[in-house]
């Protein structure tokens, strides 16, 4: 961060700083193979959303108490985006997130309507546990998952229709194996984001799910996503080619912890319902290995 930037702003960005180190995801936040300069911004838009998560999510909050906390979380997205010229941002929005964030928007041009998206989906979260088609899940990921993948385009400056595209196939296979990663965690809330129409295609109902029923027709209902979710990394490969270096060593590490999530799913035989898969270290330093010597050339993901 330059030495330029006003204490308060300097503080808001090593709060969020914080905020992502002190969380742990299967996927890289604020990665080392990201350039220093970025690494801040990438954190206020991760603070942003971790925030917004643990409001939906977390706690006893009824469900209606948890939409009118997002909503008030949305009001300060716009305080931070619309504060007046030489206002600061964090003190029309009150919390330091949105100092650094409305900071990190403004300089960088991000849309808007990509934070609004993010919330949208938090929101969804505290009104829907199930869904019907996978047609409606794919429209939750255009919420939960590709405005991350558009906002990092936007923060190295390469968000454009060319880029988009493959961005959210990256960004909606990264969801898809979330929830299928995480089937013995939401099952417990209740929440299940496995397709309905899929549930019964293989003669289950909502409930065997629901109540941990390991069978050979979950298996083969989670073997099924499973595959389908690999289109989605494979329409992702256009991608790499069209950003910086850094940036394409990046994807490659998230394209490849996302498919070796995948590949856990299938060791232990698609039982998803009792056990939750997790990449070791040992799984993560080939990943970033892996990222890196496939990034030494000009290949894809």
């Amino acid at each position: 961060m330059n030495a330029s930037v006003a204490p308060e702003l300097r503080e808001a960005y090593r709060y969020c700083l914080r905020l992502a180190r002190s969380h742990y995801e299967n996927f890289p936040v604020a990665s080392l193979l990201l350039p220093r300069r970025l690494r801040p911004h990438i954190a206020a838009v991760y603070a942003f959303a971790r925030h917004a998560d643990d409001i939906a999510d977390e706690g006893t909050a009824t469900a209606a108490q948890r939409r009118e906390a997002l909503e008030r979380w949305r009001e300060q997205l716009r305080a931070a985006c619309h504060a007046p010229a030489g206002a600061s941002a964090g003190c029309q929005a009150g919390h330091a997130v949105f100092l650094a964030l409305g900071d990190t928007i403004d300089r960088f041009g991000i849309p808007e309507q990509l934070f609004h998206d993010l919330l949208d989906a938090f929101v969804r979260d505290t009104q829907q546990q199930q869904y019907e088609t996978f047609d409606e899940l794919l429209d939750y990921c255009r919420c939960s998952a590709n405005p991350v993948g558009r906002i990092v385009l936007a923060l190295f400056g390469r968000l454009d229709r060319q880029t988009a595209a493959p961005s959210d196939a990256l960004c909606t296979g990264l969801q898809l194996v979330n929830f299928w990663q995480d089937v013995s965690v939401d099952r417990r809330k209740p929440r299940l984001y496995l397709p309905l129409e899929d549930v019964r295609r293989f003669g289950l109902e909502a409930d065997d799910i629901l109540y941990g029923e390991d069978t050979h027709a979950t298996r083969t209902l989670l073997a099924f996503q499973v595959e389908r979710s690999r289109d989605f990394f494979r329409a992702a490969a256009a991608l790499p080619p069209l950003v910086p270096y850094r940036l394409r060593l990046e994807l490659s590490a998230i394209h490849r912890g996302g498919l070796r999530i995948l590949e856990k799913i299938e060791k232990q035989r698609y039982n998803v319902l009792r056990s939750r898969p997790t990449l070791s270290f040992a799984d993560m330093l080939a990943t970033f290995s892996g990222a890196v010597l496939k990034g030494s050339g000009h290949a894809g993901l």
